[in-house]
């Protein structure tokens, strides 16, 4: 198998890995209700609210410790603050169509829109071809070396990281109201 077939068996499995996670996540968001989407699991705790016409997220990248999050807020950094933001960067796409701070109100529309977003971001990795084992480049800063393949490899690592948060959520969520 010559150098290239392996590159591209690589990515293939790294971007199985990355189906996977995320229908795994799909999974335990099945019947999610949007009182349970914006359950605050303890006293200011990050969520997506209501802003004039706007739903926005809410987001101090300096937090330290950052706070308890609701599964509003972890949907939206999984679909918008991630993957649409790394679309946008690499092919100039969006999968939900919302400014970075945005996202929307309701359990049903998080999920649709993460699909959007997840489906935007593997389309245009697997449609890179070769160019996958190319780097970021300088506006990446830090990570400008780093190939489209380790994003790829970083973008499984949010869904399946914060997919586990979200599972923990929706169980703390059922076992608060038994």
């Amino acid at each position: 198998m010559g150098e290239s077939n392996r590159d591209r068996a690589a990515v293939d499995s790294v971007l199985q890995a990355l189906d996977y996670g995320s229908s795994q996540l799909f999974e335990r968001l099945a019947g999610l209700t949007d009182e349970e989407y914006l359950w605050e699991p303890g006293p200011d705790a990050w969520s997506v609210r209501p802003v004039g016409d706007a739903v926005v997220a809410d987001f101090v990248p300096e937090a330290d410790p950052p706070p308890l999050t609701t599964i509003a807020w972890r949907l939206w950094h999984i679909a918008v603050d991630c993957l649409d933001a790394y679309s946008g960067r690499v092919f100039a796409t969006s999968g939900s169509g919302l400014p970075d701070d945005q996202f929307v109100g309701t359990a049903d529309e998080a999920v649709e829109v993460l699909g959007r977003c997840i489906d935007n971001f593997t389309t245009g990795m697997r449609g890179l071809g070769d160019g996958i084992m190319l780097p970021l480049g300088p506006g990446w800063g830090p990570h400008a070396e780093s190939s489209k393949l380790d994003l790829v490899l970083h973008a499984h690592r949010e869904v399946v990281h914060h997919g586990a948060e979200i599972g923990l959520l929706r169980d703390l969520w059922a076992a608060g109201r038994r």
